[in-house]
């Protein structure tokens, strides 16, 4: 469902993101993790279509971003970081506006925007201004959006920022339950506790390069070579795998917006 090819990306001397070679596959919850400034977010940017990669090639469900970058788009939903909602619009109105960009028929788009509104518990304020949402609420709808075409594939930045210990736990159910109906989640997170209990396949980026890619135990006995390695935490793992004693801090500013 996601193939990246030689994924590389390079501003000026900087190379931000070197031959990064990676796929995904149908009903996978894939984490992607790495230490401040290590090309996470340069490479969700290139997936999604607002970053023209240096050299390579990404695919979202067989369609390539490059040469066919509607229909790829199509078939994703993207929520950055920090995602642009319209404060003038409402909740609803905003909702439409997406439905209009994705194309999906108005009778159908008013039954899927109140299926999802009512999951994330924001029925009852869909008519007010978006500008009058708290942090948690714009993310909570900023995830109603992406979903709202049915995507196959789902691209989010730092999913649970921002939200409260019962709105992470039900973007958790809403991911899992995703992956059930054969989806696809790409997940950054500098929680290392929420990857390790929701993701089936773990990469680690570091300086641009994909430096591990595995289940928790296939990573494990990579950082402990001759160790079953049972007792590490995917926290030591990573510590281990990158020597970066700030994993845990947010990394570099992510992109904003949403693919065209």
């Amino acid at each position: 469902m996601i193939r990246l090819t030689g994924l590389t990306k390079r501003f000026g001397d900087l190379t931000a993101v070197e031959g990064l070679d990676l796929s995904v596959t149908r009903g996978e919850l894939f984490g992607f993790l790495g230490p401040n400034g290590a090309g996470k977010t340069t490479t969700i940017r290139m997936m999604v279509g607002l970053l023209r990669p240096t050299a390579g090639q990404v695919h979202i469900a067989g369609r390539d971003m490059a040469a066919d970058p509607i229909a790829a788009k199509a078939r994703l939903g993207y929520v950055p970081d920090e995602p642009v909602l319209y404060d003038k619009l409402s909740g609803l109105e905003f909702l439409q506006l997406t439905a209009d960009v994705y194309r999906v028929p108005a009778e159908r788009a008013r039954a899927r925007a109140a299926e999802l509104l009512d999951i994330f518990g924001l029925s009852d304020r869909a008519g007010d201004p978006i500008g009058a949402y708290s942090r948690g609420m714009r993310r909570r709808l900023a995830l109603v959006a992406a979903l709202l075409h049915e995507p196959e594939v789902l691209v989010l930045d730092e999913p649970t920022s921002a939200l409260d210990p019962k709105a992470a736990r039900l973007i958790k159910d809403v991911l899992r339950d995703f992956c059930r109906r054969g989806g696809t989640v790409f997940m950054s997170t500098h929680i290392l506790e929420i990857a390790e209990a929701m993701c089936s396949r773990v990469g680690i980026i570091d300086r641009g390069r994909l430096i591990a890619v595995g289940t928790l135990d296939e990573l494990r006995a990579l950082a402990e070579p001759g160790g079953d390695g049972r007792a590490a935490s995917l926290e030591d793992v990573f510590l281990r795998l990158t020597g970066d004693e700030e994993a845990v801090e947010p990394e570099e500013p992510s992109g904003t917006g949403t693919p065209p």
